[in-house]
């Protein structure tokens, strides 16, 4: 099951911190579905994942909101 946080309304830098403690929570190789708002999400979100080192599978605009579908990172070794 994917989790998903809906993050509508919230405006930079808040998407993109809810968003990393979010990944924190999950384990790794689970996905989480993340909806914007926030134009800059389109920037900030891929951002902060080249940061953490988890994958962006997909991002998508839907009717006004931008939907990113990431996955934890897997550890090394695992």
């Amino acid at each position: 099951m994917t989790t998903q946080i809906d993050l509508s309304g919230l405006k930079c830098p808040l998407p993109a911190l809810k968003t990393r403690k979010a990944l924190r929570d999950l384990a790794p190789g689970e996905q989480i579905r993340v909806i914007c708002t926030d134009p800059l999400s389109a920037i900030d979100i891929p951002s902060l994942l080249s940061d953490t080192g988890d994958r962006l599978l997909e991002t998508k605009k839907q009717g006004g909101r931008i939907v990113f579908v990431i996955e934890k990172r897997v550890a090394n070794g695992a």
